[in-house]
């Protein structure tokens, strides 16, 4: 198998870049945190990369509206070099505050292959509050790269803007299309039916993360980089109970590594 090369984005009060970077590194791949002000001087390049990460954070302080501001610095100074990037057989991945900046610079979801025009927006969670959870999804999509194989994932959460929101027509355009990729469900994997807390934000249509056209760029809220093992999880402690008590071995991952798996195993 290759190993390919990750570009994990930091600066400027990001920060889980070292979360994400272990959780690529556990699968095989050879990550490379880099700030964001290396890439703009061009000691870095993106284009010597296959994986392109967005991670999560509170970027500039989320001044101006979360992501808004970091991804106003990367289209001023980097918008060819990034559309340039994401046109190549690469992958991109923003998660929680880094799907805010990728929202933001239009590569997600790129209706139409729109790439670079902004056609979404997340909004103030209803409760008007930063949300720290866990939440149960399912995945609805068949073409995002980064979620094959999975059904349901438990993930945690941790953010202020996080409410997925379009004009109605464009959320029926992304359904039909298939790029609505994780939709926040129940427990016991009804659907949420923007209810809290099963939906934590007030997203519509329960959206957790959407791909771009090609399912090669996925923006999530939840963290699948903080949910790499069972030992993660809030309810951990119940489950070792169960397990032992049904004579079961104790797995050690959790639901967030298929996520960094399959980035990694798209390039074999």
């Amino acid at each position: 198998m290759s190993s390919p090369k990750v570009l994990i984005l930091t600066g400027y009060a990001i920060n889980s870049e070292e979360e994400t970077a272990f959780a690529f590194e556990q699968q095989g791949a050879t990550p490379d945190i880099v700030h964001v002000n290396d890439l703009i001087d061009r000691r870095k390049k993106l284009s010597d990369y296959q994986i392109f990460v967005a991670p999560g954070g509170f970027a500039h302080g989320d001044h101006t509206g979360a992501g808004k501001a970091m991804a106003n610095k990367l289209f001023n100074n980097l918008r060819d070099e990034i559309l340039a990037f994401v046109r190549r057989d690469t992958l991109t991945l923003g998660i929680c505050n880094g799907f805010q900046m990728i929202t933001a610079l239009g590569l997600v979801p790129a209706l139409q292959e729109k790439y670079g025009e902004r056609q979404a927006a997340l909004m103030a969670n209803e409760n008007a509050r930063v949300t720290c959870t866990w939440v149960h999804m399912k995945n609805i999509s068949q073409k995002c790269v980064f979620t094959k194989g999975i059904e349901f994932a438990y993930y945690g959460i941790a953010h202020g803007e996080g409410k997925y929101y379009m004009e109605e027509s464009e959320l029926q355009k992304l359904k039909e299309n298939d790029q609505i990729v994780f939709q926040y469900v129940e427990e016991n994997g009804s659907p949420a039916n923007g209810k809290y807390p099963a939906n934590p934000n007030g997203a519509l249509m329960d959206i957790a993360a959407v791909c771009d056209p090609t399912g090669r760029i996925l923006g999530i809220m939840p963290h699948p980089e903080r949910s790499l093992f069972l030992t993660n999880r809030p309810d951990f402690t119940v489950l070792k109970e169960q397990y032992l008590r049904e004579g079961k071995s104790l797995p050690a991952e959790g639901d967030g590594q298929k996520i960094f798996e399959n980035a990694v195993k798209y390039f074999a």
